[in-house]
């Protein structure tokens, strides 16, 4: 059974730390067997939530724009990975936007009363987060909220991070003495089923 490793990279910089991150982890998942993808959420046109609780009917958004494209690949795949660097405590507007846009998945769960499907495979979502910041390891404690709170909406489990601090300008992971070995170490990890 080949899992689907789907990665978003939530950085507005191309080519920056975390996405050097993120290309590692999915290199490790496909050399494992994965089915990897990558969609990079700033080269989408995805607007802001609007909170006009048209999701509440149907458990869709029903702004019609690039989320669109997003909505089924996070019911299908079994791993996903949120790669964003950390700016004023939080993520960046490209990941928040992803993130509140899926007020729908809330709607559908505890509006609509009408539960997630479990993947293809039968495995459970499990879901990662990769980041940078030029601050300290406290620095990341709100975007690991964030992204949990949402993790929990898809019925995903929070198995798994890599944060580093006092990485700021571009390519510093790079210099970094482990950060990409980790990086693909855990993208391996992401191809391997623990269910039976």
């Amino acid at each position: 059974m080949r899992l689907r490793v789907l990665g978003l990279l939530g950085s507005p910089r191309r080519q920056g730390n975390t996405e050097l991150l993120l290309d590692q982890v999915l290199a490790g998942a496909a050399s494992k067997g994965a089915q990897t993808e990558k969609v990079a959420l700033c080269s989408l046109a995805i607007d802001a939530c609007d909170e006009c609780e048209g999701c509440y009917e149907t458990g869709r958004c029903i702004i019609q724009d690039d989320y669109q494209l997003l909505y089924p690949k996070l019911i299908k795949a079994e791993r996903i990975v949120l790669a964003a660097p950390i700016f004023f405590l939080g993520l960046p507007g490209q990941a928040k936007s992803f993130v509140d846009r899926c007020q729908c998945f809330w709607a559908r769960k505890y509006v609509l009363k009408d539960p997630l499907p479990r993947t293809d495979s039968g495995v459970q979502r499990q879901g990662f987060l990769i980041s940078t910041a030029g601050g300290p390891e406290t620095t990341f404690e709100c975007a690991r909220k964030t992204w949990r709170a949402l993790l929990n909406t898809l019925d995903a489990r929070y198995v798994g991070e890599l944060t580093f601090g006092g990485i700021d300008e571009q390519g510093a992971i790079l210099r970094h003495p482990t950060a990409l070995e980790e990086a693909l170490t855990l993208g391996k990890s992401l191809a391997v089923s623990t269910e039976v």
